[in-house]
This record gives C-alpha cells, sequence and structure tokens, in this order.
C-alpha cells in the first residue's frame, strides 16, 4: 500500500515554518486529552467498592467509558468537513470534565453518565488531531505520528498512577487536582495550532467498495488489538488487588505497561519508515502473544520486566496502524484515522463485555489465558493488511 501525500493544510506549512511548536503542543494536548479518558483503570477497584460491586462489573464501566469512540468515523468525517481546530479543543475540553465530574458521581448512574462524556469527548478529539498532526509532515509521517502518539500513551499510562495517589488521599472527590493541568493548558496552547482546512467541496469522493476489503480487514485487527488492551488494563489491577497488593501498586503495573510502551511508539514508526508496515503489524502481535503468555506464568520482580517490554510490543503497531487508516481511505485521512482508531476501540470495547462474563465463570487469572491466541489472530490479520 503506497503513502499518499498529505495535503497541505495549515497556514505555518504553507509558509514553510517550523512544524515543530505546533507538534509538541498538539502532543501535550494528547497527553492530557489521553491521560483524562484512561484514567479509571487505576482507580477502578476503589470504585466497585465504593458500589459495593464485584470484579464482572468492571466490564460494563469500562465499556461505557469506550463505547463512546465508535463515533469517531463520524468525528473524521465531520472533522474534514469543517477543518480548523475546534473538535481538537471540544475534545480534551470535554474529557476533562468527564474526569472532574467522576470524582463527584456517587451513584451508578451519574459514573456512567460521566464516562460516557469522556467517551464522546474523546472521540471529538481523536480524528481532527491525527489528521493535524499528519499534515505537519512533508514526510517521515511514521516518525511525526510517532512523536504525536507519545504524548498521548504517557498520559495513558500516567494518569491512572497520579489518579490512584489522588483518590488514596483524597478519595474520589480529589480527582479534580488531577484535572488542573488541562485547565490551565488549554487556553494557551490553542492559539498555537494551525487549523486544517476543510475538506474541498470538489474532491474526490469515498469508493467505499474499493475500500471495503482492506477496511474490513483493519476494523477486525484494530477490534481484537483494542480489546486485549483493554483486558489488560482493567484486569490486571484487579487481580493484583485480589491477590492482597495496594491500590496505587495495581496502578503503577498500567504505569509500566503503558509509559515503556512510549519505546514501541517511537520505534514503530521509525522500523516502518525503514522496513515496511507490515512487519510491524505482524511482529508486534506475535511478541505480544509471546509475552502475555510469558507474564501470565511468572511471578516476583519478572513480571514488571515483562509488563514493559509487552507494551514496546503493543504499541509499538498503533502509529502504524493509524497511517494504514489514513491510508486505506485517502480522500478523507480523518475518517481513516476515526476507523482505525475509534471503531475498533468502541468494537473492542463490546468484546469486553463477553470477557466480562468469562472472568465471572473461570475468574480473572485463568481468563486472561484468552489473549495470547487473540494476539495471534491480530498477526495473522496484519499480514492481510
Amino acid at each position: 500500500m503506497s503513502i499518499v501525500s498529505a495535503r497541505p493544510s495549515s497556514a505555518d506549512t504553507r509558509a514553510g515554518r517550523s512544524p515543530v511548536t505546533p507538534l509538541l503542543g498538539l502532543a501535550w494536548l494528547h497527553f492530557l486529552n489521553d491521560g483524562a479518558a484512561n484514567f479509571l483503570p487505576g482507580i477502578l477497584p476503589a470504585i466497585l467498592v465504593g458500589l459495593h460491586t464485584g470484579a464482572a462489573s468492571a466490564s460494563g464501566i469500562m465499556a461505557a467509558l469506550l463505547i463512546g469512540q465508535g463515533l469517531q468515523p463520524f468525528a473524521g468525517w465531520l472533522s474534514d468537513r469543517l477543518g480548523g481546530k475546534a473538535l481538537v479543543i471540544f475534545g480534551v475540553s470535554g474529557t476533562t470534565l468527564g474526569l472532574i465530574l467522576v470524582g463527584h458521581s456517587h451513584s451508578l448512574p451519574t459514573l456512567l453518565a460521566s464516562l460516557a462524556l469522556i467517551g464522546v469527548s474523546n472521540a471529538l478529539f481523536h480524528p481532527q488531531s491525527l489528521a493535524l498532526a499528519r499534515s505537519l509532515a512533508k514526510k517521515r509521517h511514521g516518525a511525526i505520528m510517532s512523536v504525536f502518539l507519545v504524548g498521548g500513551e504517557l498520559g495513558r499510562g500516567l494518569y491512572p498512577l497520579v489518579a490512584s495517589l489522588a483518590v488514596a488521599h483524597f478519595t474520589t472527590s480529589g480527582l479534580w487536582i488531577v484535572a488542573l493541568p488541562a485547565i490551565m493548558s488549554i487556553p494557551l496552547i490553542a492559539p498555537l495550532l494551525p487549523p486544517l482546512a476543510p475538506r474541498a467541496a470538489n474532491a474526490a469522493p469515498v469508493h467505499w467498495r474499493l475500500h471495503a476489503r482492506p477496511a474490513t480487514t483493519l476494523i477486525a485487527y484494530a477490534a481484537l488489538r483494542s480489546f486485549g488492551l483493554y483486558a489488560l488494563v482493567t484486569f490486571l489491577p484487579i487481580a493484583w488487588q485480589h491477590d492482597g497488593g495496594s491500590l496505587v501498586g495495581g496502578a503503577s503495573l498500567i504505569t509500566v505497561l503503558l509509559v515503556v510502551g512510549v519505546i514501541g511508539n517511537v520505534s514503530g514508526g521509525l522500523i516502518a519508515d525503514r522496513l515496511g508496515r507490515r512487519i510491524v503489524l505482524v511482529g508486534s502481535s506475535l511478541l505480544s502473544a509471546a509475552l502475555v503468555a510469558t507474564y501470565l506464568m511468572s511471578s516476583g520482580w519478572i513480571v514488571w520486566l515483562i509488563l514493559g517490554l509487552l507494551g514496546i510490543a503493543i504499541f509499538s503497531a498503533l502509529p502504524v496502524s493509524v497511517l494504514v487508516g489514513q491510508d486505506v481511505f485517502p480522500e478523507n485521512r480523518s475518517l481513516g484515522s476515526g476507523i482505525a482508531l475509534g471503531l475498533g476501540n468502541s468494537l473492542g470495547a463490546l468484546l469486553l463485555l463477553g470477557f466480562g462474563v468469562a472472568t465471572s465463570a473461570f475468574g480473572v487469572p485463568k481468563a486472561l489465558w484468552i489473549l495470547p491466541p487473540v494476539a495471534l489472530m491480530c498477526a495473522f490479520l496484519a499480514a492481510r493488511l
């Protein structure tokens, strides 16, 4: 699959100005958005205790957070029609507000409503920000996409730990403290972002029939990959606390998985630029299958090393899969980003509901053995992209 050049889409790009400042600002907003959208696993054991419910309910609560990402294809279509940067700003503002509201949600209905707000806002943020990140690069799209995605992965990795510390010291009402960096940053960074040019009225329409086969394969791959990741970040802390570990210790498992995974974000894009995308996607899935199985058979300090390596393996595929999605739909790259991330994530959340049933029937440790075969299925699908 050939790379289609990104259209020049911002005033800064057309003027030949350096993309470094807007790229770093966009990456920081990605950090804030994805942190606010993914802090929940770090405090989920405490929430389950507060709601007087068991581990099986974790799947439903996480699904309420994640299901809204199915709106990303629509958000991508809307982004290409409108251009600008409003969806980026609205998105990160909404996830921040949702984070604060979760801290004041003392019943299941209000919690689910707050999580749904986060999910929808997250869906608005990603397609336009991904298209904007790619528009800042004239070449080396994999490297540029990796820099942008690193911000999000750091947020995903650090916020569960930070949120768990806030909850451990101040209860859930202290989550507003975690939102302070976003509250201060959004007004400062928004003016630095160049607007994305709207899609031209006479632009080529999306050729759905032409893209049907690669799009279907990509969606299946993204759904299984997302399911595997969500199962890990949701149930590893629960299993940890069930075995006598602390809330902060369980959140640290997620932090190691996701923060060390930043190495994969960067290396995946660079390797794809040099060796091609398929080798990264297939290799990521095969390594993930082996490392999950190794983790489940291990104990002691070695599990932390395995989780770090697993994070590198999993996240090396993320920038590559986004680029594949954008190039499957070259007529509408925001739509392609939304399908590669949002639709896949939403379907992965639905699969997570079934995984919750498996944890009730077999227990969390045994249910996690589903994940290595899932990773092997991802490798099979990746080889066909």
